[in-house]
């Protein structure tokens, strides 16, 4: 449900984050730094959130359907 899909994306984020971290360490590119700031405007952060969040949620269910789809013709 959409309990589910909201810890999946949370998850991502956050292994995301830390991968990122890893990466860049002595690179001198902030990326991990600048993900974690706290956006000045939070209706623009709102909003791409939601964006991000229906797209990953796009994604599953795309992903569930052809792995539906895969079981009826194997059948």
């Amino acid at each position: 449900g959409a309990r589910f899909v909201h810890m999946v994306y949370r998850f991502a984020r956050y292994v995301m984050i830390e991968d990122m971290k890893k990466l860049s360490v002595g690179t001198g590119i902030p990326f991990a730094e600048a993900v974690m700031w706290s956006p000045e405007d939070m209706y623009i952060a709102q909003a791409r959130h939601r964006v991000a969040y229906s797209k990953l949620l796009q994604i599953l269910q795309r992903e569930d359907f052809v792995i539906q789809e895969y079981k009826k013709k194997a059948q």
